[in-house]
This record gives structure tokens, sequence and C-alpha cells, in this order.
């Protein structure tokens, strides 16, 4: 039986990597009925070792676990250094040096081998696809294996590895894009129908769902459940700051950039987006590594104009209550949505 056929609810919980997706989270929505996603991206594999503990101890219902892949792509160090150069007075002014531009991979193997070792219901990945060999062994120890997807060629390819379901990622979506760096700006709803058409695994929406309509629309348009990532944003439970938690709260329009990390991502709009994201070279991690000082900087400073502050285009939807409210509520309005439309189909000739 595969986990999405477990759930009381078609609601999961995207895995917000950089301190919103906490353990409580992730164990609200699973206990509510969804799957919440624990993200394993920028912590070191001892941190993601002591939260799989504590999800574990706070529920008994299947959750999941999201890694990063390594980026295989080179990167332009001159355009790094021509970065660190635009940065770095800006860095001073708040008395603080720019990190080291270094390369990595996010420590994914250990991470792998943590996830083999003590199995979770369902591992995940972004930035890419797994390889045939972690495919396997991850299901050889009974976890279902996700890939994240944003163009619809990428989902044949994942489907032909072996994984269990797709999630598939339109460009309303926050944070960073779950595909491999080039990919094109689908939106959600026709990279659903596309992917659909040509892949034969449960696919999972993501991307600007925030609200029970809009996770209606998504299961008509062929969707086994979906993923919510800002919606979760405002719960007590995650782990936002009080400045991001405003950030989305508000009415502010959302955008696309490189001038955080070096992978694109969408955020709200703010002062350094504007001013850094036509030059921001492509390279992650070391754009990332590179601009974490400043950025730290700005968090304890609560400087709404420079940090980074992740949020899907449907941002101003989310609402300040329990994660488990959200899943119920969420859950509620779509199927009555969904009623809505039979109900107005029934009258059509």
């Amino acid at each position: 039986m595969s986990v999405l056929s477990t759930l009381r609810h078609p609601i999961i919980a995207a895995p917000m990597a950089g301190g919103p997706s906490t353990p409580a989270l992730v164990a609200a929505v699973s206990a509510a009925g969804g799957l919440g996603f624990l993200a394993a991206g920028m912590i070191d594999t001892g941190r993601l070792v002591t939260d799989l503990g504590e999800v574990r101890a706070r529920t008994d219902r299947p959750f999941g676990v999201n890694l990063f892949l390594p980026d295989p792509g080179g990167v332009d160090d001159a355009a790094i250094r021509a970065y660190a150069e635009r940065l770095a007075p800006q860095a001073a002014q708040r008395g603080v040096g720019l990190g080291e531009p270094v390369g990595g991979d996010d420590a994914y193997p250990e991470k792998l081998a943590a996830l083999l070792a003590d199995p979770v219901p369902v591992v995940s990945f972004v930035f890419g696809l797994p390889d045939r060999a972690a495919v396997t062994a991850l299901r050889e120890r009974g976890t279902e294996v996700w890939a994240t997807v944003t163009r619809p060629d990428a989902a044949t390819a994942a489907a032909d590895l072996g994984v269990d379901a797709v999630v598939v990622q339109g460009t309303e979506a926050g944070g960073h894009r779950g595909g491999l760096p080039d990919d094109d700006d689908y939106g959600l709803l026709p990279l659903l129908r596309l992917t659909a058409a040509r892949c034969d695994r449960p696919l999972v929406a993501a991307g600007g769902l925030v609200d029970g309509p809009s996770v209606a629309a998504v299961l008509a348009a062929g969707a086994a459940a979906a993923q919510l990532g800002t919606a979760f944003l405002r719960c007590p439970e995650a782990g936002s700051s009080p400045m991001h938690r405003a950030a989305v709260a508000s009415a502010a329009p959302t955008a696309l950039t490189r001038a955080y990390t070096g992978k694109r991502a969408r955020g709200v709009a703010n002062d350094f987006l504007r001013q850094h994201d036509s030059v921001a070279p492509s390279g992650y991690p070391q754009v990332l590594h590179l601009t974490r000082p400043l950025l730290a900087a700005a968090r304890r400073d609560a400087d709404a104009s420079v940090a980074n502050l992740w949020a899907g285009q449907a941002h101003p939807l989310a609402r300040e209550v329990p994660a488990a409210q959200v899943v119920a509520e969420v859950s509620a309005d779509a199927r009555a949505a969904l009623a809505t439309v039979v109900e107005r189909s029934s009258r059509w000739g």
C-alpha cells in the first residue's frame, strides 16, 4: 500500500529548508492526516538524525524527508568574484564579511546513508533526479522514492528510474526551483496536464497552492495530492521568523531570483532582490555561502529589505492558524469546491 493511499487528507507539507520546516510542523501535519516532510537540506547529518527522532517521538504517522542532490554543473569563478565585490560594501555596512564561496554536496552521501540505515516512509529529491542505485537501495528498505520535476520530460525520466511518485512543481512555488538549473518556467496546471499525459506515476502538485479551491483544481487536473509550503509559514509550529511571517501576510509581489543563493528561488520582492538580481551569477552553493553572513546580519537586524523571504505567489492567502487546522480546513474546502463544480456541471447542456 502506497503512503498516498493511507492519507486522510490529500495535503502534503512541503519541505522548507532554512528553518521553517521543523519536527513539530512535520509531526502536526502527519498527525492531522496529511503528510509532513522534513527538510534535510542545509543541515548536517547529526541534526537530521536528531530531527528524525523528534518527529517519531511526536507521531507514529508516516512522514517524509527531502534531500538536496549535489549540483553537477561548473561555476563561473570570475562572475562569483565580481558578485562578491559588488556585495562587499553592503556587508561592511553591517559589520560582517562575506563568506567563502566554496562548493559542496550538502553532505548528500552521509545523509543518504543515514536514511538507508534508519529508513523513513518517503524520501523525496530536489535539484535533479537521483541515480538508479539510490532509488533501488531506498525502495529495498521499504522507503518510497519521490522525484521533483519542473518540466514534463523529467517526469518520464523519473518514472524510468523506478520512483514511486513525482512531485510536479510549477513556477508559482516559493523557495528554490526543485528541478534542474535551467528548467523552463511552466505554470503548475499546464505542467501537471503535460506530465499526466506522459507519466504513469502518481503526481503530487506543488506551486501556489494555499487554499481549498486551488487544491481542488489540481486534484481535478490529475494530481493525487497537493503539496503546500507557503500555507504553513504562519503556523505556530513553523520555524519562520516574525519578519518572514509579516512578509507572507503582506500583499507584496514575489519574484524569482539567484541573488541570494545562486539558484533560482521565489521570494517576496525587496530592495536586495531588485538591486542584485540582474547581475547575480548562477552558482549553488557558492553564492549561498558567499551571502550567508550578510543575510544572517539582516535577519539579526530584522531588515526585510535585505533578508531572503521565500514565499509562493499566493502567499497573502496563508493564515495564522495551527498546522492541523490548515490540513483539515483546506481539505474540507477542496471537497466543497469540487462538489460545487459537480453541481454546476449538472446544469450544462
